[in-house]
């Protein structure tokens, strides 16, 4: 580990100016995503999801982003893991997004919410048939006495639905997070990195620039 102090990267790709980054930071998430997509990025759509417990324990895990709806955030998980505890009790969330090859990242808070029946429904029916089963076996973040349980509870559910179709589970769906701050991070020379932050407010966003 004594290399750690040592290793850094040179940020040299592009730069981010009030011009390229317009007023509507939805539109820039966007497009940013579309070049995260085209160069390559591996899983562009995965993004950190910061959550606080009812104690003020904050904590943070990748989950994938599934949609950007009606100008909301849209991701899937089970309600009685640890991150549906925390929404319940504290609606306030934080998103990261990190493409190293871009050397971009984006910080976003806003507010969580569930999402309707009938749109998580929706997307439970395109999902792999593996990852249907998966949702069936897993009580998330629940302990487990092995790993052996949870690959005999998934192949007894697998033989159970063989040839059915498999129903959303009721404590299974999406959540659709409300954007109140977007912040666009480009990395530059020198750690003089370009940041541009966009506020919500009832007249629309603000944009400002940090310093790096």
């Amino acid at each position: 580990m004594n290399e750690l102090p040592h290793m850094r990267k040179l940020y040299t790709r592009s730069v981010l100016s009030e011009e390229t980054a317009g007023s509507d930071p939805l539109k820039l998430f966007s497009l940013w995503f579309s070049e995260a997509k085209e160069e390559g990025e591996p899983e562009p759509n995965a993004m950190s999801l910061a959550t606080v417990d009812k104690t003020g324990q904050p904590s943070v895990r990748i989950v994938l982003l599934k949609g950007l709806i009606r100008d909301e955030f849209q991701f899937f998980t089970n309600y009685d893991s640890d991150k549906g505890r925390d929404i319940a009790e504290n609606h306030l969330v934080a998103l990261g997004f990190f493409w190293p090859k871009l050397e971009r990242q984006i910080r976003i808070e806003g507010r969580a919410k569930r999402i309707s029946k009938e749109e998580s429904e929706s997307y439970f029916a395109i999902r792999p048939r593996e990852s249907q089963i998966g949702a069936l076996t897993s009580n998330q973040s629940s302990v487990v006495p092995s790993r052996e349980f949870l690959e005999e509870k998934f192949a007894s559910l697998t033989k159970e639905w063989e040839g059915k179709e498999i129903p959303k589970p009721e404590n299974w769906g999406g959540y659709s997070v409300f954007p109140t701050k977007i912040e666009f991070w480009q990395g530059r020379v020198g750690r003089l990195h370009d940041r541009i932050s966009f506020e919500r407010f009832e007249s629309g966003w603000k944009r400002s620039r940090l310093s790096p």
